[in-house]
């Protein structure tokens, strides 16, 4: 890990709170104007913590505590709302979703290059990681993949619900996957239940595999530390592969493809 994102890390834990912590500069009143990641250098960015969009602004702006960390993306979106941040740095599917239901915000994209997200599951666990990806590699063949994807995105939304067989046999336990459920439409909350692509992803594969699944929501820089602990058996939450999160879990093949963005105010 770079030492300017270990830092920003360090600093983040000492003082985040369940509201998130404000950055040492002032937000401007007016909305801002974003055409390259060099525009970010002395902008106040809200993010959620742990996150790509966390590592991609840190990376971008002068001084550490331009960053603004939240436990949830929505809580960066709200302090974009009210002034307290100039814009905020997140992948682009929950960005769409924000951006739908926040008319006086707009995405800007062509920032940041494209990320690859997969599973993850505890470092050494390669028996797990090729399990996954035998069914991953299944799934995608029989078109399920594409369909649990477009259940969520695109003109066909609601149309490919996943639906596990009849005939699934659960006889070898129960896969606890670690998750973050504020992240639409990869994963969120519908009631009591968690949903969304990823959700559905992970019933196939244990369908697969004749695993029960169990799902625990946490914030999202704990999934790492909940695998490697054994709390969770893999974590999936739109999860970016990096070098450096490659350095303490594995992951399986990559599943799909995401893009950070800025969302500002218009």
């Amino acid at each position: 890990m770079k030492k300017k994102v270990f830092a920003a890390f360090c600093a983040a834990a000492m003082v985040l709170t369940a509201a998130g912590c404000s950055g040492g500069n002032q937000a401007s009143s007016e909305p801002v104007e974003v055409a390259s990641v060099e525009d970010l250098a002395e902008l106040n960015i809200g993010v959620q913590i742990g996150t790509t969009g966390d590592s991609a602004a840190t990376e971008a702006v002068n001084e550490d505590s331009q960053v603004n960390r939240f436990n949830k993306g929505a809580d960066a979106i709200q302090a974009l709302k009210n002034g307290k941040v100039d814009c905020v740095v997140i992948d682009s599917l929950p960005a769409q979703k924000f951006v739908e239901a926040n008319d006086d915000l707009k995405i800007v994209d062509g920032i940041f290059e494209t990320e690859e997200y997969a599973i993850c599951m505890k470092k050494g666990n390669t028996e797990l990681r090729d399990s996954f990806n035998e069914a991953l590699a299944e799934l995608k063949e029989e078109g399920t993949l594409d369909e649990i994807q477009s259940n969520y995105i695109g003109d066909e939304i609601g149309e490919h619900p996943y639906e596990s067989p009849a005939d699934v046999d659960r006889s070898n336990g129960t896969l606890t996957m670690a998750t973050n459920a504020e992240f639409e439409p990869w994963e969120y909350k519908e009631g009591d239940e968690i949903v969304g692509i990823d959700a559905d992803i992970a019933q196939a594969i244990c369908d697969k595999l004749g695993y029960e699944l169990k799902i625990e929501d946490m914030a999202f820089e704990a999934i790492l530390t909940s695998v490697d602990t054994g709390k969770a058996d893999f974590g999936a939450a739109g999860m970016t592969v990096t070098p450096e999160r490659e350095e303490s879990v594995e992951f399986t093949d990559t599943y799909a493809e995401a893009t950070q963005v800025v969302i500002v105010r218009k």
